[in-house]
């Protein structure tokens, strides 16, 4: 899956269900997607809406979201 600014995390999460519990290690305000509020940001939220969210750069959020999909299925 080719993740850019406008990937909606919902998508992410479906080809990646593992992802909710390791979005904590790219940003700390990550772990708010395991609360009520997160769980309705989750239908909604793009990359881009989530680097807004945690003042990272969305590229890099991109390439750390990569690099621990790239971890997980060398695993």
């Amino acid at each position: 899956m080719e993740i850019t600014k406008d990937t909606k995390l919902a998508d992410l999460l479906a080809e990646y269900p593992w992802l909710k519990a390791e979005l904590p290690k790219v940003n700390e305000k990550f772990k708010m997607l395991n609360t009520p509020v997160g769980k309705i940001m989750l239908g909604k939220a793009t990359v881009a809406e989530m680097s807004k969210k945690s003042g990272m750069n969305a590229d890099i959020i991109i390439s750390r979201i990569n690099e621990l999909i790239s971890n997980h299925t060398n695993q």
